[in-house]
């Protein structure tokens, strides 16, 4: 059997094979493997931006609860394993390798599996043999073909709407709402996040189509702020006041608001919540690389936005910090995807931002510094630029004074790659 880092060098390279939208393959090889997907509940969550976040605080509650839970997400930040968990622990390397290697001897030697398609087959399979009570299964892209849309779900959570994708998408709001309704199935409760009312209709159209119950924040239920920290859950039956979770930013309660839905309208009775397993499972949820803070004085903070939603909801955190401090300057580090609105991502933090250090992460899909040079359209603002991404956040924190507040966002990878150095150097947060 060949070693982990041996068995990554193969799944890595199935990159070359591009993104492929379609569910012929994926259904072929878990027909194949004897369709694991189906001896386990599962949860099926997709959205532009907040489906990390809900599944895993929904993990967190139902592990907390007393089930034995699998999660599912994409893309990990420094090691593959933190894909495909059990009880909050990562899949072992030696899984990795003996279920690779069983899904290379199992596939049609005639198909050609990507990336994603066979991380998919993997985690489906590893949860079967990890014997799962039920599995919170983040949607890769998209919904409607994408690999994880094999499932009969219990429950299904659409968080909300953005640009993002579009090359696959499509170029509109409204078609890519189309692809992320493609996960609504029939008879299974769909949760809504908040999404203008033209938005919503696209999902209340499907879900009529198929008989699903659709519930809907601001409707069917509710997130009630009762300060900066806290807020109260209500819902059909539920209403919970008190709550907090682990994770910063107001759009975490808003996460945490949907995690509820879902586990009041199609979790709680084949698998009972009590709101004290609610409370703590909150409180006890971790997923790196969101509006992380690494290090303090100054105050450094990651953050994988990467999108125009994802980035206006970091400015309105920032813009929360930079105001606690008289004279606080905002350094920020970008990297960027080349295929994502280089120029619209920037934009939203111009009226915040003091220096700018553009970087790259170590990617082919990476943007170059120029690239994202040509993008700043601010005469006001002179970016630095630094290819390394390590030697970026260093000259970050060089000229920063104690007070000031460091983010290094732009995208997931740049955040892996950063958390890794961090890691690696010791690095004191």
């Amino acid at each position: 059997m060949a070693t982990y880092p041996e068995t990554l060098d193969y799944l890595f390279s199935l990159h070359r094979f591009g993104i492929k939208l379609g569910l012929e393959a994926i259904t072929d090889i878990l027909d194949r493997l004897g369709n694991p997907q189906r001896r386990y509940a599962t949860l099926h969550v997709a959205g532009t931006n907040g489906k990390g976040s809900s599944s895993a605080m929904l993990a967190s509650i139902l592990q907390v609860s007393g089930y034995r839970v699998g999660l599912y997400t994409s893309p990990h930040l420094i090691d593959f394993r933190e894909r495909i968990r059990v009880q909050g622990a990562d899949i072992s390397e030696e899984a990795v390798c003996a279920l690779i290697e069983q899904i290379r001897r199992t596939a049609n030697p005639l198909t050609t599996l990507t990336f994603f398609e066979f991380t998919t087959a993997l985690a489906f399979l590893h949860f079967r043999n990890q014997q799962v009570d039920i599995a919170v299964v983040e949607v890769g892209m998209g919904g409607r073909f994408d690999a994880t849309n094999v499932l009969n779900p219990i429950g299904v959570l659409i968080t909300g709407i953005g640009f993002d994708h579009e090359a696959y998408l499509g170029d509109s709001i409204q078609a890519i709402a189309q692809e992320k309704a493609g996960i609504i199935t029939q008879q299974t409760p769909v949760v809504l996040g908040p999404m203008p009312r033209n938005i919503l209709q696209i999902f209340e159209t499907q879900a009529r189509k198929w008989l699903a119950p659709c519930f809907r924040m601001g409707q069917e239920f509710s997130l009630l702020e009762t300060s900066a920290t806290t807020f109260t859950y209500e819902g059909l039956r539920w209403t919970i006041p008190g709550l907090q979770t682990n994770l910063l930013g107001r759009h975490q309660m808003v996460n945490a608001t949907n995690a509820l839905a879902v586990l009041e309208t199609a979790v709680d009775g084949p698998f009972p919540i009590s709101p004290s397993a609610i409370r703590t499972g909150l409180q006890d949820v971790r997923w790196r690389g969101r509006l992380e803070v690494v290090y303090r004085d100054p105050l450094i903070i990651v953050d994988g936005a990467h999108n125009l939603a994802g980035a206006q909801v970091l400015f309105d955190f920032l813009h929360s910090q930079i105001h606690d401090g008289a004279g606080r300057k905002l350094i920020l580090v970008v990297g960027m995807m080349r295929d994502k609105n280089l120029q619209g991502f920037l934009r939203v933090f111009f009226p915040l931002v003091d220096q700018l250090i553009l970087t790259q992460p170590r990617m082919e899909r990476a943007a170059s510094v120029d690239e994202l040079k040509q993008a700043v359209d601010c005469v006001d603002l002179v970016p630095c630029l630094l290819a390394d991404s390590w030697e970026a956040v260093c000259q970050a924190k060089d000229i920063a004074n104690p007070s000031d507040v460091i983010c290094v966002t732009g995208s997931l990878f740049l955040v892996g790659e950063v958390l890794n150095r961090l890691t690696q150097s010791g690095f004191p947060t």
